[in-house]
């Protein structure tokens, strides 16, 4: 039995992705970089589509950053006062996980620590937080009034208090709830009532089974589930190259797609992926003057997205651990 390796999953993702992508022309690198470096606002924040910084947008911006090459000192100092900022005020369970994240990157990329001025029980009050959305399944719900667990926040929640250098308190739990969010056919889903399976709840399940096991020591990912996973995302490619988010959708787009691939790699079936049909489809969503879109219907780029893309591009150009995909 293989146990999954001990950096925080977070991390290691992070290197994956950078490591594909420094195959990508210089040109590319620059633009991009330049794309998510024009976003950043005054204060040192992100914004989404809607104008603002924006906690969860702030941390796919610095997602996509790291990918690209260490940031600026200016630019790194700007996004730690807006973050530092943000440790003062109560936020949703989502915004206090996106603020991990974001400080996380920039502490490892830039050398710079947004907590050192949070107060003394900043951790513990924000564990304390997630813990009150745990379920007595094991799993975590998205808010305080949500009676159902959800595959996606579990996996966040599981990623953040890897972060903050903490186990979950029941990771066998967390586990047997994760599992039992299989459906016939291979994948999961997000809510236990759901009958369908999705793209994304399969992508956050299989990622919260590799952060568990480790915590666990038990094999959780089984070849079974393994198998059964890459069958079902093999049906969601569509004539365009992409992914689609389940099965009734026709469309394929940039998360879903991002999501199926970096899952495929996760199980060890790279070898289901046509990459250079994936490739053609994520390059099509982008942007001449950088970013990416999130479908062919979308018209607007944005960080989130963009993260998706270059992501997609660092495990396209990276491929398998036995070399590149072609």
């Amino acid at each position: 039995m293989t146990i999954e390796p001990t950096l925080p999953y977070l991390v290691d993702l992070t290197l994956q992705l950078a490591s594909g992508l420094e195959h990508l022309e210089i040109s590319e690198r620059e633009r991009q970089r330049n794309f998510f470096l024009s976003r950043q606002l005054s204060d040192g924040g992100f914004p989404g589509r809607e104008g603002g910084s924006d906690l969860y947008y702030t941390a796919f911006a610095l997602r996509g950053i790291a990918l690209l090459g260490e940031p600026d000192s200016d630019f790194a100092n700007r996004a730690a006062d807006y973050l530092r900022e943000q440790t003062a005020t109560p936020a949703s369970a989502i915004d206090t996980i996106s603020l991990i994240f974001a400080a996380s990157l920039l502490e490892t990329w830039a050398g710079v620590c947004v907590f050192s001025a949070a107060s003394v029980d900043w951790r513990q009050t924000t564990v304390e937080s997630f813990e009150q959305l745990r379920r007595p399944d094991g799993g975590y719900a998205k808010t305080l009034e949500g009676h159902a667990s959800s595959t996606y926040q579990t996996f966040l929640v599981a990623l953040a208090y890897q972060l903050l250098e903490k186990s979950l308190p029941d990771p066998q739990r967390a586990g047997e709830f994760i599992l039992g969010q299989a459906r016939e056919g291979g994948g999961f889903v997000e809510i236990g009532v759901m009958r369908r399976s999705g793209t994304n709840p399969t992508a956050a399940a299989i990622g919260t089974l590799r952060v568990l096991q480790s915590q666990t020591r038990q094999e959780l990912l089984t070849p079974a589930i393994k198998k059964n996973v890459a069958r079902f995302l093999v049906r969601l490619v569509n004539d365009e190259g992409g992914y689609r988010a389940n099965t009734q959708i026709l469309l394929a787009d940039l998360l879903s797609t991002y999501t199926a691939l970096q899952t495929l790699r996760d199980v060890g079936y790279w070898d289901q992926i046509d990459a250079e049909a994936v490739l053609r489809f994520v390059r099509s969503l982008q942007d001449a003057a950088g970013g990416f879109r999130a479908a062919a219907w979308d018209d607007t780029v944005d960080v989130e997205y963009s993260f998706y893309g270059m992501a997609s591009l660092g495990l396209l150009l990276a491929g398998t651990r036995d070399g590149p995909a072609r």
